[in-house]
């Protein structure tokens, strides 16, 4: 189902792409922002904090590592399903629901230390997140408009990467002096402060759509366009979060760093991510798939270059910066073209969209489970994540070729 959009104001030879790049986002973009730094903080702090869980919750590793899995099973499953479930309730009132249930499922999992709990509880806060995410997408798109897509999305996903730039690492490093359930208890708290001023900023006129219905929502999902993009979104998260969600036995055991030195690496790795969302958010509204094909080959380089060489601290800091950049840059766009296949109030749409984000991350760090367990221990993560960016060149390729013809029809009188 192609989306309709209303057009601007546009003086002759005016790019609306340019347009879009002046723009000023409204303040609820930013504060919605804000909340998913919080939310995005959660899902892989474990990564650097592995070794502190499985000693704390006396497990190996490899089982410490599905406490991201089942996060990202948590938003797979239960995004759409609360989507739908609160597809006619009033989308402030949803979002605030979602903080709250995060904020205490954290303070549950701090305040146990049976491993079982913490799962749950891990998978709770995963259908929390995963809600306020699809509703707060659609709601940063309203608001930003038609023609600031992807300038809205790189904010909401900025807001992630800056959690993976400065959350993570400083979550990994409270956790490493203070106990891993330091940080749950940190995340807790600010969930709850974000609750206030959501509440404050998000306007009370902002509601579900009335006549939004179960049928209407399943029919934008007929676009095969729409499926091409979720493909391509869980390969390319599975690919680099696969390698990533393993990233602190990889620096110590391969690598040979100091456990000490693995918070500076992930902060290099964020800002890596940092400057991939905001290529991303900055060029995506206008070469949307020069960026994504850029991204991938970088990645499939990465790959190679930390399966041969990650074994030299030098290298792999370098590498894994890189890896930060060139995955994280697609992913502003591929949430944009999901909402253009869509339909700019496609909750279920976006809902799925997100759950294929973290259908990756499952993926990949299931598989990075495996892989680190088998005989080429660290060295088989950047092996398989060589594997999924290859099979994600597939998709990416498909949709760009789409996209050309979908423009000379358009172009044709």
């Amino acid at each position: 189902m192609p989306t309709t959009h209303t057009p601007l104001n546009v003086s002759a030879g005016e790019d609306t792409a340019d347009i879009a790049g002046r723009q000023r986002l409204p303040l609820i973009v930013w504060m919605l922002g804000v909340v998913t730094f919080v939310m995005g903080t959660t899902e892989m702090i474990v990564a650097g904090l592995l070794p502190q869980v499985a000693s704390s919750l006396e497990v190996t590793i490899a089982q410490a590592g599905l406490l991201i899995t089942v996060f990202a099973l948590g938003m797979v499953i239960g995004t759409p399903i609360m989507s739908i479930a609160t597809l006619r309730l009033p989308r402030k009132a949803t979002l605030i629901m979602a903080l709250l249930v995060f904020a205490v499922s954290h303070v549950v999992a701090a305040s146990t230390d049976v491993f079982a709990v913490v799962l749950v509880a891990r998978f709770v806060a995963a259908v929390a997140t995963g809600t306020f995410w699809a509703i707060g997408a659609v709601v940063a798109a309203a608001a930003a408009g038609a023609e600031a897509g992807a300038k809205a999305m790189g904010i909401m996903v900025g807001g992630v990467t800056l959690a993976t730039v400065i959350g993570v690492p400083i979550g990994t490093a409270a956790g490493q002096f203070l106990g891993w359930q330091g940080p749950f208890w940190a995340l807790a708290v600010l969930a709850a402060a974000c609750t206030v001023l959501l509440w404050k900023v998000l306007p009370g006129g902002v509601a579900a759509d009335g006549g939004a219905n179960l049928r209407a929502e399943f029919r934008r999902l007929r676009n095969t366009r729409l499926w091409s993009v979720y493909v391509a979104t869980a390969l390319i998260q599975a690919a680099f979060l696969g390698v990533y969600s393993y990233i602190a036995p990889q620096l110590t055991e391969r690598a040979g760093l100091a456990e000490a030195v693995v918070p500076l690496v992930m902060i290099a790795y964020g800002a890596g991510a940092l400057t991939g969302t905001t290529i991303g958010g900055r060029f995506g509204d206008r070469h949307p798939y020069t960026v994504i094909g850029t991204a991938v080959v970088g990645l499939i380089i990465t790959m190679t270059v930390l399966l041969l060489w990650g074994g030299n601290a030098p290298v792999a800091i370098v590498f894994f910066t890189l890896m930060g950049m060139f995955g994280f840059a697609a992913n502003p766009i591929l949430v944009s073209e999901a909402l253009r296949a869509a339909g700019p109030d496609g909750v279920l749409p976006i809902a799925l969209s997100n759950s294929f984000f973290n259908i990756g991350i499952a993926i990949g760090s299931a598989l990075g489970g495996v892989a680190i367990a088998s005989t080429l221990a660290e060295q088989g993560l950047p092996a398989l994540g060589l594997a999924l960016t290859i099979a994600a060149a597939v998709p990416c390729i498909g949709l760009g070729l789409t996209a050309k013809k979908a423009l000379r029809a358009q172009r044709r009188p």
